[in-house]
């Protein structure tokens, strides 16, 4: 059988190195319930990342839902439809309207020339996504959400370790919301984190993952269950110590990727942010020309057992679920990135040669 390369591959330590970390939990027992792993990984975590305050959870999503529902938010929330399920989802949960703003077309992110037009007196809140580890333009947004006083939870979950201007993307807005799901950079196996600076959001958040419950016979919230557990921080204490190498090893893999992709009719890239340091999350591709030519492109690929992935496609607001709520056409860029774009595979294992190969099939199929 033909080896099959996926999108993305499950960066993991050294096995010895993970089963030394856990060794001394068959000792105390203490397998969940913010133990010493998972208060040495908050420490290594808040230090990695340069934030003055984080909590985990479970996972990435529930970071997102978690973060929400602490700020005690009613109304609406300005975000983008291009994104995982998990970012509309989140809002929707919290018994909040997502109102959708488009994308730009350099990097996809959030188009802030359109968010103060989307603004009215239900407004709450603004939840851009920092898209494939680009960072969203932070200075407009911070202005916009000043102006009208408004609060700003970023999705993070693609911008692990990114930094702009050396400042970690983790202390930006009133809260960052990050994914360590096993297809991220970096990976817990699942878990997320919420970065911050408040006390009162530290406590809060606290209470929403820990059921409310407030003391011995105290239950003061209406929590729920998103707790990280010990083995989940003992593979986040692990990956930590190779984050660094995991991240150099992907610049690599991109880099190869523009080599032989950029100038390439039919094929745009996304360019490089002035003063940001790339966790190189994703490498998307924008096909156009010929019709139906992102479709022609993936499937050659898969024939070939390299499977891609169209993301984000379709937009959340043509997802089943939401597709008599919202019109998709109001996003019209979004619209035609999600119909056009296809993220490379990309991981610290992928070899050159492989990316070669993967790019000759995709000009041959130009």
């Amino acid at each position: 059988m033909k080896n099959i390369i996926n999108v993305t591959r499950s960066s993991m330590p050294n096995f010895e190195e993970y089963t030394e970390e856990i060794k001394d939990l068959w000792d105390s027992h203490w397998l969940t319930n913010m133990g010493k792993k998972h208060k040495k990984f908050a420490k290594g975590l808040r230090d990695y990342l340069d934030v003055p305050m984080v909590t985990l959870l479970a996972n990435g999503h529930l970071a997102l839902e978690c973060t929400l529902a602490a700020f005690d938010l009613q109304g609406e929330v300005i975000t983008t439809p291009f994104t995982f399920a998990s970012t509309t989802h989140a809002i929707v949960r919290n018994g909040l309207e997502p109102v959708f703003c488009d994308i730009n077309e350099d990097d996809y992110n959030i188009d802030v020339k359109k968010i103060e037009s989307l603004i009215n007196e239900k407004t709450c809140a603004i939840v851009p996504v920092h898209l494939y580890g680009n960072t969203c333009d932070l200075e407009a947004i911070d202005n916009i959400a000043r102006k009208y006083d408004l609060k700003v939870i970023y999705d993070a979950a693609h911008a692990f370790a990114v930094k702009i201007n050396g400042i970690g993307i983790g202390n930006f807005g009133d809260a960052s919301a990050f994914s360590f799901h096993a297809t991220k950079v970096f990976n817990t196996i699942e878990g997320g984190a919420v970065t911050y600076n408040n006390d009162e959001l530290k406590k809060t958040l606290y209470f929403l993952k820990n059921f409310g419950i407030t003391g011995p016979e105290t239950v003061e919230f209406v929590g729920g269950n998103a707790k990280m557990n010990e083995f989940q921080a003992a593979m986040g204490i692990c990956n930590l110590r190779h984050i660094d190498a995991e991240i150099a090893r992907r610049q690599s893999v991109v880099k190869r990727y523009r080599e032989n992709l950029e100038g390439v009719k039919g094929i745009k890239l996304v360019q490089p942010q002035p003063a940001v340091k790339s966790n190189y999350a994703y490498f998307p591709i924008v096909l156009y020309g010929k019709s139906n030519l992102r479709n022609d492109v993936f499937d050659e690929l898969e024939k070939n057992y390299i499977i891609p992935r169209k993301y984000f496609y379709p937009l959340t607001t043509d997802y089943e679920c939401y597709a008599d709520r919202f019109n998709s056409n109001e996003t019209p860029v979004a619209k035609n990135i999600a119909e056009s774009v296809i993220t490379l595979p990309l991981y610290a294992d992928l070899s050159l040669d492989e990316v070669d190969r993967i790019c000759r099939i995709i000009i041959n199929s130009i």
